[in-house]
């Protein structure tokens, strides 16, 4: 090679944000980026709310201009995939048969819907959402549907439902948990937000399980294993992700639940780095455990974090994780990530629309949830940063000021 060259596999925001940040940094050498995607990379959290509803464009969801990689020198490749990594010669082999050479790989594949393994799940007008062409085909059909079926109460599926009710559309979603978001946040939280979700008109049915998806070309109805059957002129599938591990995993790179790194996010391979949805790590937050996170925090954090390494500033990474959730007129804000047995501290006024929950283990905060309290989130995250001690008394009095805590920390 006559240059240096980091080849970075994923065109969303943390394969991105790799390529800003050495170029920041003043790297001088040669920096592929190559996404599966025909698209230049963009923004995916509007998918689900501002983009369906036609309140931004597909302009708007651009990243950076087109003309920005030109200027920057960052070879940008769409609509090409990666099939294979040859670690011994350090070679990017792409589905066209081009082939990428490469000092340092870089992999920020992300992740993929969980397919729904009933019969019926390939007809017409059954979406899943998570790319920009899933949200265009989807925002074709917003305005002409009745009824509409959206399978999984996380995130991404509430987030949905509160768009297509805001359409006019009759929206019932199903889980098989006994609560929304119930992987993600606390009973307390939930139980908000399935009371101002039917509030707003939402039907909610927990602890149900999709059994079959009617209709002979098009999707028309969706049965329940308990035997109810949900006229459906639209379905979303929103049950989960599935970390794409398959092009590290076919060059020998340890792989569980993710591409496996280590505190510099580096794989077993000191030249291969993995960041972003697909890289499973050992997280400070979350008492050790190996954790892969799905959000654009982590995304953009990671990749700095490599950046950096790459150009000769290595540092462990330990950020604190941080998410959000947009769904109608409920914001939901989360510092720091919740475990099993915690307890949980109402701050403010369950029966409305803004309060916190503090999340305690063992008397130790682990994570602070927030509804249309922005500055309570704000202040969580520097508390849970900083490692500050705050008692479940101090967060469960409205009238105590978590501020003074700070100031003598």
């Amino acid at each position: 090679m006559t240059q240096p060259t980091v080849a970075i596999i994923g065109g969303g925001q943390a394969g991105l944000q790799v390529a800003e940040t050495l170029r920041e940094q003043h790297y001088d050498g040669r920096i592929v980026l190559i996404g599966d995607e025909p698209h230049i990379p963009y923004l995916r959290p509007p998918l689900s709310k501002a983009y369906l509803l036609g309140e931004s464009t597909e302009a708007q969801l651009a990243l950076r201009p087109a003309a920005f990689f030109a200027q920057h020198g960052i070879e940008l490749i769409t609509g090409k995939r990666a099939v294979a990594i040859d670690r011994t010669r350090r070679l990017v082999a792409l589905a066209d048969d081009s082939v990428i050479e490469y000092d340092h790989l870089v992999l920020a594949t992300g992740a993929r819907n969980r397919p729904l393994p009933v019969p019926g799940a390939q007809l017409r007008n059954v979406f899943f959402l998570r790319t920009l062409d899933e949200a265009s085909a989807l925002r074709e059909r917003m305005t002409t549907v009745k009824n509409v079926v959206v399978i999984g109460a996380g995130f991404i599926g509430l987030e949905f439902a509160a768009a297509a009710q805001k359409q006019g559309a009759n929206v019932t979603v199903l889980d098989v948990a006994d609560r929304p978001m119930a992987r993600a946040v606390s009973k307390t939280m939930s139980a908000i937000f399935a009371r101002e979700h039917e509030k707003m008109g939402l039907r909610l049915m927990f602890n149900t399980q999709v059994m079959h998806l009617l209709g002979e070309t098009s999707v028309t109805a969706v049965e329940t294993v308990d035997g109810k059957v949900l006229p459906a002129d639209l379905v979303v599938i929103g049950i989960g992700v599935i970390p794409n591990v398959e092009l590290a995993a076919t060059c020998d790179l340890p792989v569980e639940n993710g591409v496996i790194v280590d505190e510099l996010l580096r794989t077993c391979d000191p030249h291969i780095s993995a960041i972003g949805d697909v890289a499973a790590y050992s997280n400070p937050y979350a008492n050790g455990s190996r954790v892969r996170l799905e959000s654009v925090q982590n995304a953009c954090d990671q990749a700095r974090s490599v950046a950096m390494r790459i150009v000769g500033k290595p540092a462990s990474y330990e950020a604190l994780p941080w998410f959000w959730s947009n769904q109608g007129t409920l914001k939901l804000q989360m510092a720091g990530l919740p475990s099993t047995r915690c307890e949980e501290v109402l701050r403010g006024d369950a029966s409305g629309t803004k309060c916190s929950v503090f999340l305690f283990r063992e008397g130790r905060l682990q994570c602070v949830e927030t509804l249309n309290r922005p500055a309570d989130h704000m202040l969580a995250r520097k508390l849970l940063a900083h490692r500050v001690p705050i008692t479940p008394q101090q967060a469960a009095d409205v009238t105590f000021d978590l501020k003074s805590l700070l100031t003598t920390h």
